[in-house]
């Protein structure tokens, strides 16, 4: 990914990493019936895509071999010159990564409008020529800037580029990260704004990248604030998102039951809000067989 900051910085911390000595019955159980099930179709509606930054390690044209084995749909968090190998083995790019300025420089800075509009104009056509559905962007961080200036800054740089996505029916999603544990200051890093932000812009062609480990460190709540709650006054989130990304809560790793997600759960709750778009794992793997993990992840929310 072209913003990779604090994403792949964090890779080379585990690059060596071993497999965990022993495990719970139950997630051995998980694990081995992953691994047996290469090839088998998965039952339940979730379209399935995984980000590439999490496996360095592995080559895209490896990624794409195992992926579509597994099931997978997409190979995301690429830039336009991946497209064809992707192409080569009929799978997509859920997520298109690229623009400038990154995590930390982003919308929310008038002075970076320029650079991210041209690469917004640029991208969105050949994006759209290659049928993939998304193209993500980012609030940028703080700086001592207060919420509403970023709503407003980061609007005024969307309105420039969402008639160019509604004409060629892409959609364009801002990451919601969180700013606790590996993103300091970045402004997206709670849904509410987020949500705010797309109002603000008034096209359904921008929307949220909810990001399920970042919200859960920042907010918890999860599945409320994706269906919302009628009785407690709490607006459902899942219109105005466009993708979801797993990862373990603490330490970014597997989500089996070795941290505190119920995945399955969450996974049933966005089916349940009729969502059609791509679910990507993005946890670092912390066992030594990471297409294991990986397999075993997409196993997990096949609901």
């Amino acid at each position: 990914m072209k913003t990779q900051i604090s994403r792949r910085s964090a890779l080379a911390k585990i690059a060596g990493s071993t497999a965990v000595l022993s495990a719970a019955a139950s997630l051995s159980e998980r694990l081995t019936a992953a691994e047996s099930s290469a090839g088998a179709a998965l039952k339940g509606p979730i379209n399935h895509s995984v980000c590439k930054w999490c496996y360095p390690k592995v080559s895209l044209e490896d990624l794409c071999l195992a992926g579509k084995d597994m099931g997978l749909h997409s190979v995301e968090l690429l830039a336009v010159n991946d497209f064809p190998t992707l192409k080569k083995h009929d799978l997509i790019c859920a997520m298109v990564s690229g623009v400038p300025g990154g995590i930390s420089d982003g919308l929310n800075r008038v002075e970076n409008h320029e650079k991210i509009v041209k690469y917004f104009e640029e991208t969105i056509p050949v994006v759209a020529n290659a049928g993939y559905p998304n193209i993500i962007c980012f609030s940028g961080n703080r700086r001592g800037m207060d919420d509403e200036k970023g709503l407003e800054n980061c609007a005024l740089g969307l309105k420039r580029v969402v008639g160019l996505a509604e004409k060629h029916k892409v959609n364009i999603a801002m990451e919601l990260l969180n700013s606790k544990v590996n993103h300091k200051d970045y402004m997206c890093d709670h849904t509410a704004w987020g949500v705010a932000l797309c109002k603000r812009v008034g096209s359904e062609r921008f929307k949220l990248l909810y990001d399920i480990y970042h919200m859960q460190i920042m907010e918890g709540d999860v599945i409320r604030t994706i269906k919302g709650d009628k009785e407690a006054g709490v607006e459902a989130a899942a219109p105005y998102i466009a993708h979801y990304h797993t990862g373990g809560v603490p330490g970014r790793h597997e989500i089996d039951d070795t941290q505190e997600l119920n995945y399955p759960s969450v996974m049933k709750a966005i089916v349940e809000t009729g969502f059609k778009g791509h679910v990507a794992q993005e946890f670092i793997p912390k066992r030594s067989d990471v297409l294991g993990s990986l397999k075993q992840g997409v196993q997990i929310c096949d609901v």
